[in-house]
């Protein structure tokens, strides 16, 4: 009988290792897959930001409708984080803007966003790296019979 009583509590104290370890891996999956998801938007942001900055006049509000038109599909992404350039096609800044003569490719880049790692116990913000999509000049919201509205 005196066995039994020497044991009676040792079931709880393996269950409570195995399920903290359990539920770190699980908790930390998750998180992976959501910064995953993260990554994919933030991809996703600039690619549109690129096909709209091609397509539509240089003072069009390109920003908000790259960025989804305000949904909040990531925390923290604001157009802060967006940057638009125009350039030539030596990879120098293009100076004319107004017609766009000179404006031969248009580069969209997500730069300084911090994603928040959530895992209990393991709180870290990671620095994403800068995602970038470079696409050739089209029309620029301007073709022969006047100009489009992309607003």
């Amino acid at each position: 009988m005196k066995i039994i009583k020497r044991t009676r509590g040792v079931y709880a104290v393996e269950f409570s290792i195995v399920a903290s370890v359990f539920f770190l891996f699980l908790f930390s999956s998750i998180e992976v897959g959501r910064l995953l998801y993260t990554y994919n938007v933030l991809h996703e942001a600039a690619r549109r930001a690129a096909r709209i900055a091609v397509v539509c006049q240089v003072n069009t509000d390109i920003r908000s409708q790259a960025l989804f038109n305000g949904a909040n599909l990531v925390p923290n992404l604001t157009n802060d984080n967006l940057f638009i350039t125009y350039l030539q096609l030596d990879g120098s800044a293009a100076t004319d803007l107004v017609y766009g003569s000179d404006v031969r490719l248009i580069r969209a880049e997500i730069q300084n966003y911090q994603h928040q790692f959530l895992v209990p116990g393991l709180t870290h913000t990671l620095n994403s790296p800068v995602f970038s999509a470079t696409l050739p000049r089209e029309s620029l919201g301007v073709f022969k019979g006047g100009t489009s509205d992309c607003s």
